[in-house]
């Protein structure tokens, strides 16, 4: 089965082409990174609008690089939701007309089953069940998966996702949009014995995640170092250190955490902010290791092309639920800006 994946929730336009037999044939991205970086953060408008213009050169650009006819496509999936609602419908409703016109299945993708699979499209995937921690811009949970559309939240975010907190603590530092990457190459020259932050909400038993907490220390940080405009290159690369250390801290915490309630041993990180290589290195440090009550933990993550949004998960999202017989009935174009993942059918 040969299915399209088109992805369109926030400000990248991706497209791929996923074979159950063959794998991944082609996949093909467009970020808006540039054009929303002048504003310092993502425009809703904006970004719907060079959705429209990218997408349909992206989906032709696919089929060529893949070599495949319209007639050898047997569905098309696309991101439903979560996301922006205009960004979803310029997707949704490009999908939907394809799929109509080529008289094949279309099927709505969840976002965040998406980031979920994600490193399934690996040469050695993870096998069910497993503890996920989805980490983003827009999401940070961890949640417990039994098998496909079969999953248990564990925790989550109570304000800001992890994803957030970088770039609103990268905007207070005056280091511009997006945040995150900005932050992590700072804090390379970072002194981590200058400044300590708060790890929050590991204090306390439990999974969920605050990161509000956190924002304000950096602000009040920076205050005393003169402010944003009176900060010198050092004071930014240590308070970027500072910052950094103390999320994947607190994210490896709560994992270990997880791992210890469930009993399970592969933990899989998906999501933008799981290319972070400061929390990748931390999370396999510190659960790979086996200890007298428990064996290590198999830590799992995509390639770094595909963390960020991406048509090839979605592609292989759909692929998966429309081999396993879903598919969508009627015309109707619907999609969710909020959509809980716990919603899901399993298969």
């Amino acid at each position: 089965m040969r299915v399209l994946g088109i992805e369109t929730s926030c400000d990248e336009t991706g497209v791929a082409l996923y074979d159950t037999e063959r794998g991944l044939l082609a996949d093909a991205l467009y970020s808006q990174v540039a054009m929303h970086a002048r504003h310092g953060g993502v425009v809703p408008e904006l970004a719907s609008r060079d959705h429209v213009q990218r997408l349909l050169p992206l989906v032709q650009q696919v089929l060529d690089e893949a070599g495949c006819t319209v007639a050898e496509i047997d569905g098309i999936a696309y991101t439903a939701g979560p996301g922006l609602a205009g960004a979803l419908l310029v997707g949704a409703s490009a999908a939907r007309a394809l799929a109509f016109g080529w008289g094949i299945p279309a099927l709505a993708v969840h976002h965040m089953e998406g980031h979920l699979l994600a490193p399934l499209l690996e040469d050695e995937p993870p096998a069910f069940p497993f503890v996920a921690l989805l980490v983003s811009g827009g999401h940070t949970l961890l949640l417990e998966a039994q098998a496909l559309g079969d999953y248990r939240i564990l925790g989550e975010s109570l304000d800001d996702a992890a994803g957030e907190a970088f770039d609103k603590a990268a905007k207070m530092m005056g280091l511009g949009y997006p945040g995150g990457p900005r932050i992590s190459a700072l804090a390379e020259q970072g002194d981590p014995q200058r400044f300590t932050f708060p790890r929050p909400m590991t204090d306390r038993p439990g999974l969920d995640f605050s990161f509000s907490g956190l924002k304000t220390y950096c602000l009040n940080t920076i205050a005393e170092c003169g402010g944003r405009d009176g900060l010198s290159e050092q004071d930014r690369a240590d308070i970027a250190r500072a910052f950094e250390e103390a999320v994947v801290e607190t994210l490896v915490i709560k994992c270990r955490r997880a791992m210890q309630q469930t009993g399970h041993r592969t933990l899989v990180m998906a999501g933008g902010v799981s290319a972070n290589r400061r929390l990748r290195a931390r999370l396999t440090e510190a659960l790979g290791q086996a200890t007298r009550k428990q064996q290590p933990v198999q830590v799992c993550y995509p390639r770094q092309e595909l963390c960020t949004d991406n048509g090839a998960m979605i592609a292989f999202a759909g692929a998966l639920r429309l081999a396993a017989g879903e598919h969508q009935q009627g015309l109707e174009i619907a999609v969710r800006a909020r959509w809980p993942l716990t919603e899901l059918a399993p298969v």
